[in-house]
């Protein structure tokens, strides 16, 4: 196979496992929601939940092959702007994120892959706070932890703006048919996943201000936030419904966007 279609298939493997991880993730939550009192949960704690199913260490398995997939595809973009970014402020910042996020889902794989050595048994909680509170030991750890918060927010934008106008489009190659019951799939998920990042961010911010890590969050955290506010429970409800939605998203990107691997930085 020739490097390029094997890039390919690592970039494709990588979209439909960090959709699948996103599918439990606002699955559970909507549970949760609807149960009212029910535990949300983050990355880390679907990735628990799915050992329970049936074989389930040879699909955390497969998911953790996956999330490796993902993140050297994320790492290859970032490094060599297969998307045409540029060296702009705007574009560094996208390919900074781009770069968080190949370290996020390598470090969400090694967790899975703990899972399956380990048979369950790790906590699949407080991510967030370590890695602030990690941050935080390193030299300007304060600033460091503000950094992140700052380019979670600006990828929260980034996110909402993609998909309120639908610039994912110019990535996929998808008929016009199933366009018409995917694209507002997408933008919604799009623009609830961007709400969760700006106000992860947020956290990150709070936490660098009051030098606290344990003040920064992830997505369970921001989900107890949620329910804490008036209507908080249908709000809940709408966002874990807005991630399952960008999990679907992350699943038709598996199939049809448009990959090339062989492009130079602009």
């Amino acid at each position: 196979m020739a490097p390029e279609h094997l890039l390919t298939l690592v970039a494709r493997l990588g979209y439909a496992s960090r959709g699948i991880v996103y599918l439990l993730i606002g699955g559970l939550a909507t549970l949760a929601a609807v149960d009212q009192g029910g535990k949300t949960t983050g990355s880390k704690g679907a990735l628990a939940q799915l050992l329970t199913a049936p074989m389930g260490n040879v699909l955390l398995g497969t998911l953790a092959l996956g999330l490796i997939s993902y993140a050297l595809w994320r790492c290859v973009q970032a490094f060599t702007d297969t998307d045409h970014h540029g060296k702009s402020p705007k574009g560094l910042t996208i390919r900074t994120s781009l770069a968080i996020s190949a370290i996020t889902h390598m470090l969400l794989a090694v967790f899975a892959i703990k899972l399956v050595l380990t048979l369950g048994g790790n906590d699949s909680g407080g991510d967030s706070a370590g890695t602030a509170s990690w941050l935080m030991t390193q030299p300007y750890g304060r600033w460091l932890v503000g950094a992140v918060g700052l380019v979670m927010i600006s990828a929260g934008v980034a996110h909402g703006v993609k998909g309120a106008r639908a610039q994912f489009d110019r990535h996929f190659d998808m008929p016009h048919n199933t366009q018409r019951w995917a694209y507002p799939i997408c933008r919604f998920g799009l623009m609830s996943r961007g709400l969760v990042f700006m106000v992860t961010g947020t956290f990150f911010l709070m936490a660098a201000y009051h030098l606290n890590p344990e003040e920064a969050g992830g997505i369970a955290e921001v989900f107890d936030t949620f329910r804490q506010q008036p209507f908080g429970t249908p709000l809940m409800a709408l966002v874990a419904v807005g991630l399952f939605a960008f999990g679907t998203y992350s699943i038709l990107e598996a199939f049809y966007r448009c990959v090339n691997p062989a492009s130079e930085p602009e």
